[in-house]
């Protein structure tokens, strides 16, 4: 018999590297509404909810429920998006799900972000409490102090409360059990994926001090902490969280850096760099960080592809200053001469023949240029 999956949704292109995101308890995957879209530019992002919670079946765990067996669950939902090994991010229990994942799991695991999230909560008889006080009446009176919890005075986002309000009473007493049972403390130096922890500095469920304590002992551990963030930071401070999360999973301008030295060479970016002044500082990290950081990083099209397709555009718009440096970028990527004039024949039928005559010029220059390199060499 087919199990049942974690309620769901995915963004991105289906090539583009997995990120996971898991929710904190009494919220769906709404939670990550502002920041999701925008990771999801270079990522198969994959949200999903607790049991429950959102559009999840309640009955997908059951009193006495543990991490582990929502950690079993999202390698379930994983394992049936044909995902084998993941970024993965987490607030609150959505975090303790990625800590388990990383010391039981580490070769699904390529990077962490544990978000306002512990490897401990305090014990258990809060949690065995709140699970009893759900299971005889409830979750109006939670729901109706859920902005407390969650956030700073006068801010909130209705959506959140509305999913509180509206989650089932024995899941989410199920997710409190799991929160009760859960201390990871003594196995966080096993972690060895690169993690990110980020700590709301007005948060009271899970204060600063929670993401220190596993700071220390991971050692590829980085703490960032937001000022004016409470429990649930995605929500209240979206820009600051997306920032973090895409320098830690996607290198930022550093893995833009590598891609744009190895598609144009040493010698070009060092001569770029070498150029750079305080007032176009900026515009070459946007570059680095959006045009090679991610887009030339998207899997989706192979890098010869992307040549081609930037030959074509460089051609339309004449920039032949700039074309000459992508038919050198075209070699490096593996595109012959002969193919390099193909594509610029075709410019001639759809950008006008003008054009493509300047083109071919342009790459005639750099080609003979780069054979006689060979030949001197």
């Amino acid at each position: 018999m087919t199990r049942k999956l974690l309620n769901h949704l995915v963004e991105g292109p289906e090539t583009a590297r997995p990120l996971l995101l898991g929710p904190s308890l009494g919220t769906s995957y709404a939670l990550w509404d502002e920041v999701a879209p925008e990771l999801s530019a270079g990522h198969r992002v994959v949200r999903w909810d607790l049991p429950g919670h959102g559009g999840s079946a309640p009955d997908l765990i059951g009193p006495g429920a543990t991490v582990e067996d929502l950690a079993a669950l999202v390698l379930d939902l994983a394992d049936s998006l044909g995902v084998d090994r993941f970024a993965y991010a987490g607030v609150s229990l959505g975090g303790a799900v990625g800590l388990h994942l990383a010391v039981h799991h580490p070769e699904r695991v390529s990077s962490l972000a544990v978000i306002c999230s512990s490897a401990h909560f305090n014990g258990s008889k809060p949690w065995e409490e709140r699970a009893e006080l759900v299971r005889r009446e409830g979750l109006a009176a939670l729901a109706e102090n859920a902005n407390s919890r969650w956030f700073t005075p006068g801010f909130t986002v209705p959506r959140l409360i509305e999913d509180h309000r509206d989650a089932d009473p024995e899941a989410y007493a199920a997710c409190c059990d799991a929160l009760a049972a859960f201390d990871l403390r003594d196995r966080l130096p096993e972690i060895s994926a690169p993690t990110l922890l980020i700590a709301g500095r007005q948060d009271p469920a899970t204060p600063p001090a929670h993401l220190r304590e596993i700071a220390d002992a991971v050692a590829s551990a980085t703490l960032v902490e937001l000022p004016g963030a409470s429990h649930l930071a995605p929500a209240q401070c979206p820009t600051a969280v997306l920032t973090a999360l895409r320098a830690h999973f996607d290198g930022g301008a550093k893995r833009g850096m590598e891609v744009r030295r190895e598609v144009l060479g040493d010698a070009h970016v060092d001569r770029a760099q070498a150029r750079q002044t305080p007032f176009t500082a900026r515009f070459q990290d946007f570059i680095s960080r959006y045009a090679w950081g991610e887009i030339w990083t998207d899997p989706t099209l192979s890098r010869r592809e992307r040549s081609m397709i930037t030959l074509t555009a460089l051609v339309a718009h004449g920039h032949y200053d700039e074309l000459a440096m992508h038919v050198r970028a075209a070699r490096r990527n593996g595109l012959t001469p002969e193919e390099i004039g193909a594509v610029l024949l075709q410019t001639a039928v759809y950008c006008g023949v003008p054009a493509a005559n300047s083109a071919f010029a342009t790459a005639q220059r750099v080609l003979a240029e780069e054979e006689g390199d060979d030949g001197a060499g």
